[in-house]
């Protein structure tokens, strides 16, 4: 009989203590929800929120028969260490996705110039005795710059991640939380239900275009999530923060690609060219009630996967036309 009653003091010492302590953040395209439950001690109940929070979109409520007294917000101050490591991560992060465009645009040059040479009409001349030698020569040469830039932009983007998942560790950890919230309430044990939005904490949109000849196109959204927040369950849901009261959130982990929709759109006008380096294009309709943001995307014919393109995002109920540029 002890050991039951201890085991069920155990528990309810545990449960007491996740419910102090309760703690998410749900991630949207275009910026994060934060919610804490709390209990107050000697009626205050102080806790600290995490830097970027939207003006005027904190709302306190009163849980059971709790009353708030008062609300105050106190800024706190960022450590000079880990303000100037946050300074320097920022100018590296924006360094990288420099480096990326420049790639983007490498990529760009050297596609062109593979479906250019793959193209050309081979012309036997006295300065070129074996056209088609020549010919082979360009493609493997822009072949092999494409290869090159491919490495450098899957390097670049895993040191993006990096820099990225740091920044976050910093927003979050002491040095790095902007708003202290103090509420006096009554009771002295009272709790309360703390609800505010950040900007510029978002999930990262990448896409898997499925083509099949069935008219019908399968979408994938994926959100790369941001590192970790320290205390915090993650969630993220597959729309912007103007519907976070109606929208489906799931669990994620910190710094995953999360699975958050699919999607049956209609494609048409459906080109694939026939050269070595795959061109595409086509007209897609977005059916879905979510706008889709803008990202990179894998695209797939059959299973087959084919390269990535530059998906410029669309809007709900309208088109748009998606190609890999070439």
């Amino acid at each position: 009989m002890k050991w039951g009653m201890g085991i069920f003091t155990l528990i309810l010492f545990a449960t007491g203590n996740a419910l102090a302590n309760s703690r998410s953040i749900t991630f949207f395209s275009d910026g994060a929800v934060v919610e804490i439950e709390a209990t107050a001690a000697k009626g205050i109940v102080e806790t600290p929120l995490p830097a970027g929070m939207i003006e005027n979109s904190l709302h306190v409520k009163p849980m059971g028969s709790t009353v708030i007294q008062r609300v105050d917000l106190l800024p706190v101050r960022r450590e000079s260490g880990g303000e100037h490591e946050l300074d320097s991560l920022l100018e590296r992060k924006n360094r990288l996705e420099d480096r990326l465009q420049a790639l983007s645009t490498r990529e760009d040059i050297f596609k062109a110039a593979a479906k250019s040479q793959s193209g050309k009409a081979p012309r036997k001349t006295k300065a070129n005795p074996d056209p088609m030698q020549t010919i082979r020569q360009g493609t493997d040469f822009a072949i092999a710059q494409l290869e090159a830039v491919y490495t450098a932009r899957r390097k670049t983007t895993q040191e993006l991640r990096r820099v990225e998942t740091r920044i976050a560790e910093v927003h979050t950890g002491s040095s790095g939380a902007g708003t202290l919230t103090r509420i006096g309430v009554e009771p002295k044990n009272g709790r309360v239900r703390i609800r505010c939005a950040l900007r510029g904490q978002t999930w990262k949109p990448r896409y898997d275009i499925r083509i099949n000849d069935a008219g019908k196109t399968a979408v994938t959204l994926f959100g790369q999530l941001p590192g970790p927040y320290a205390g915090y369950l993650l969630w993220a849901a597959p729309s912007a923060l103007a519907d976070a009261a109606t929208a489906r959130s799931l669990p994620v982990l910190p710094g995953s690609f999360a699975r958050l929709a699919e999607y049956n759109l209609p494609m048409e006008d459906v080109h694939f060219g026939d050269g070595f380096a795959t061109s595409f294009s086509a007209q897609m309709t977005n059916t879905s009630a979510t706008y889709l943001p803008a990202g990179e995307a894998a695209l797939y014919r059959k299973g087959e996967y084919l390269g990535r393109l530059s998906f410029k995002g669309i809007s709900s109920g309208r088109s748009g036309r998606i190609s890999n540029g070439i």
